[in-house]
């Protein structure tokens, strides 16, 4: 993979995580309101189990399932787990008028190490670029992002033959200063 394909499909991957630093910064401090049909709490576990229509929305997060599992460890991190057919994503980026957004079967999120996972059907597009697989990673820790196809009997249209798809679209370049005039 050359470098520019490499750093721009990690720059579409990167604002995965809700509090990833191109995520939408006031998001963090915005209460979780969620929606669903049913909810059970087990606080011996530190669990909550939302189903049906689940949606969660803080600030310009969006989160859409059929079922969120969200757990906390016992340093106070939050893990959650989305499924759905499909579960998705949407959220706005820091600083511009562009979201990030997605989609997959399952996503997964590691509060304490700011991983995300998108499992099965995965894609993730940002402004007009976008990446298809049947697993897709982002690590904000470590910067680094993964996708994986999952052959071809994960074939689909976005994902021929269930190989990674990226469309990157090209970047637009500055206008360039107009040259001074030459003395005659």
């Amino acid at each position: 993979m050359t470098k520019s394909l490499h750093l721009s499909l990690l720059a579409t991957l990167l604002a995965l995580s809700c509090v990833t630093a191109h995520a939408e910064k006031a998001d963090r401090d915005k209460p979780i309101d969620l929606e669903a049909d049913t909810v059970t709490v087990n606080d011996a576990k530190k669990t909550s189990t939302y189903t049906g229509n689940v949606i969660l929305t803080q600030g310009t997060l969006i989160i859409r399932g059929d079922k969120l599992v969200i757990r906390e460890d016992k340093e106070g991190f939050q893990h959650s787990t989305s499924y759905g057919n499909p579960t998705t994503f949407k959220q706005k980026l820091e600083g511009k008028s562009e979201y990030m957004e997605g989609s997959a079967q399952r996503i997964e999120y590691d509060g304490r190490m700011d991983k995300v996972q998108l499992y099965t059907k995965a894609w993730v597009k940002r402004g007009d670029d976008i990446v298809h697989g049947d697993y897709i990673m982002y690590d904000a820790n470590a910067e680094y992002a993964e996708v994986i196809g999952g052959g071809s009997q994960t074939d689909t249209p976005s994902a021929p033959n269930g190989r990674v798809r990226a469309v990157i679209q090209p970047k637009k370049k500055a206008d360039s200063p107009v040259a001074p005039a030459t003395p005659n």
